[in-house]
Order: C-alpha cells, then sequence, then structure tokens
C-alpha cells in the first residue's frame, strides 16, 4: 500500500500531503485516518505517546468523541526529503457549549510508501467565544476558497 505523494517532497507535494491530511482529519473519521500512518506509527501528541495504528485509531475516536464540531486548518511550515513541518489551528465545543481554539505545530517523518512513520504535535488551546470563532463552513472538508491561516493571521 502506498499514499501519494511520496517523498521526497518538493514544495507543491508537501503542500498537497498537507492538505490531505486536513481533509482527513476533517472527515473525523477514526478508520480513515489511521489509514496514512504506518502499522507502527508513532506519535507525540501533547504530552500522550500513542504507537501504532490501533492505538491511533482509538486515540482519534476518544479525541472526535469530546471535540464537538471540530473544524481543522493546516498550513505548509517547512519541508525536506520526507520530512513536513505543519502548524496548524482549529476549533470545537465541548458538550457544555464552551468553544475552543487549539494552535500547534506538527513535525511528520514519512517512508517511501507515503505512509507517516512518526508525528510529533505540539498544541496549545484556549476558550474562545463562539462570535469569536473563525472556522465556519459545513462539517467535513474546509471549502477551497475559504481562508486559511495566514489570512486570520494565526
Amino acid at each position: 500500500m502506498s499514499r501519494p505523494p511520496l517523498p521526497p517532497f518538493t514544495h507543491d507535494s508537501a503542500v498537497q500531503k498537507v492538505r490531505l491530511a486536513e481533509d482527513g482529519w476533517n472527515s473525523r473519521n477514526p478508520q480513515q485516518v489511521a489509514q496514512a500512518y504506518t502499522v507502527d506509527s508513532r506519535w507525540r501528541n501533547r504530552a500522550e505517546f500513542v504507537t501504532g495504528r490501533e492505538a491511533i485509531e482509538a486515540f482519534l475516536a476518544r479525541k472526535w468523541a469530546k471535540e464537538l464540531d471540530y473544524r481543522l486548518i493546516k498550513e505548509l511550515w517547512a519541508h525536506d526529503g520526507n520530512r513536513i513541518a505543519v502548524r496548524f489551528a482549529y476549533e470545537y465545543r465541548d458538550d457544555s457549549g464552551t468553544w475552543f481554539r487549539a494552535y500547534g505545530n506538527e513535525n511528520w517523518e514519512f517512508g517511501e510508501d507515503g505512509l507517516m512513520r512518526h508525528r510529533h504535535a505540539s498544541i496549545n488551546e484556549h476558550p474562545i467565544a463562539e462570535a469569536d470563532r473563525r472556522f465556519h463552513w459545513p462539517l467535513g472538508r474546509r471549502p477551497d476558497d475559504h481562508p486559511g491561516l495566514s489570512d486570520f493571521g494565526f
């Protein structure tokens, strides 16, 4: 199984890889998203360490059960060979109706097959007023004409 685009990444293929990852995460489908990672992929997500595709799927299921109305934007920061650095922001609400915005950076490393084998994520979040939300597209894929992170100054 391979997951194009494949390394080594050009600027254009890295941008494409980032958008495909964003689209996957905005699907909020843990089974589908987990297929982008190697069976023994290793993650650091905040202070949590996750190893393996099954654990990733379980992590994502827990995440999206708590983070309701989740909408994410990713943007390429840098790339080199089989590595990509990304910055991102996402908005969600919890079950009490409080909205949050999270900001972060991810470092990704891919195998030759284009599957991600390492993901290191640093994330900070804070509550926001519903009126301060910026991500208003219908749940699912962000429309191509929706502003990106740089447009918002995030």
